[in-house]
């Protein structure tokens, strides 16, 4: 079976009621399930509370504010960081707030050690301020916990089409390469590569199925990590530090901007020269996966979604922002502020 028609398999698994468990072999699964439990012990349990990076960005710069809601798990909230500008929130609304010159109100409902199926009670939570943009960072603890990557897939599925219902664009940063996690020891470790690139590719499908776009994060967990372990990885090797977290940002704030229509003009076309163009949805799940960085996102070719392979997307390289100095959140805003309150 090819790369390709895996991800088709495992994400028309997870979208109508399929197993799952065929993608990588019910033998492999049983040494996940034993394996998984080792690995966890040697990287311990995450207990403490990283920084709430919720509140109000860009200060001096004028309103409305721009809402965003962060959802996902430990890697999303910024688990292992001291200070709060070095969570991927604050790195992120504060790069959407230079950048588009715009206030930002930041709404974080990570959990530290949430799994796909903890998606629906953090849109609980997200919802009331009524997100323009959603960023989901979610997959690795799915892996890690051997869920079914059917069943993953499928409440990712249905948070995306809950919250693009709400008319919130999302933004999804699919499950990272976690072959490069030095406390996962073979054959857990190749399996979990394996695993992991799967998921992100379905994570891929399902999220544009439901009007979303995704951003392969396999580089901030992959080749960057693996080459300078000490500098990226924090404290238990397992979860960024505050500089792979940088990194992290840096890959996602494009796209976020994209989503808010804040893309540069240069990237309102497709540029072939760099790799970008419109494929259909397997083959360019697959691609992004290998090649992290990549957003994919639906088109039409000829007034049409989807084509004899399925959906059409735009596969795009987006150019890094200049990074910018992370700040604190506000709180609350100043007496006085028009129009500026998160709804």
């Amino acid at each position: 079976m090819t790369k390709a028609a895996a991800a088709r398999k495992l994400a028309a698994a997870a979208l109508y009621g399929g197993g799952g468990v065929s993608a990588l072999g019910a033998g492999i699964y049983g040494v996940l399930v034993a394996e998984a439990k080792l690995a966890r012990r040697t990287i311990g349990e995450a207990n403490d509370v990283p920084p709430n990076s919720t509140g109000w960005y860009g200060r001096g710069r004028p309103g409305p504010a721009i809402r965003i809601a962060l959802l996902g798990d430990s890697s999303a909230a910024g688990y292992g960081v001291e200070r709060v500008e070095e969570t991927p929130g604050a790195l992120i609304a504060s790069g959407v707030a230079r950048h588009a010159d715009r206030r930002v109100y930041l709404k974080e409902v990570c959990v530290v050690g949430a799994r796909s199926s903890d998606l629906a009670a953090q849109i609980d939570r997200a919802l009331p301020i009524e997100p323009e943009v959603v960023l989901i960072m979610i997959g690795g603890n799915d892996v890690t916990h051997t869920v079914l990557p059917s069943q993953s897939v499928r409440y990712l599925s249905e948070a995306v089409r809950r919250l693009t219902a709400a008319s919130a664009k999302v933004v999804v940063g699919t499950c990272p390469d976690l072959g490069t996690i030095q406390p996962i020891a073979p054959p857990l470790r190749q399996v979990a590569r394996t695993w992991s690139r799967r998921l992100a590719a379905a994570q891929t499908i399902a999220t544009i199925e439901e009007g979303g776009r995704t951003v392969s994060l396999g580089s901030v967990l992959g080749p960057e990590f693996a080459a300078a372990p000490g500098v990226l990885f924090g404290p238990d090797r397992f979860h960024p530090s505050a500089a792979g977290y940088r990194a992290c940002a840096n890959v996602l704030l494009p796209s976020v901007l994209a989503a808010l229509d804040e893309a540069p003009v240069e990237e309102i076309t497709l540029e072939a020269y760099r790799g970008e163009g419109v494929l259909p949805i397997s083959r360019a799940a697959v691609q992004a996966v290998n090649e992290p960085g990549t957003e994919l996102g639906g088109t039409e070719v000829a007034g049409r979604r989807a084509g004899v392979r399925g959906l059409w997307v735009e596969l795009r390289h987006r150019r890094r922002r200049p990074q910018v100095a992370a700040e604190a959140p506000d709180e609350h805003e100043a007496v006085g502020s028009v129009d500026q309150s998160p709804k």
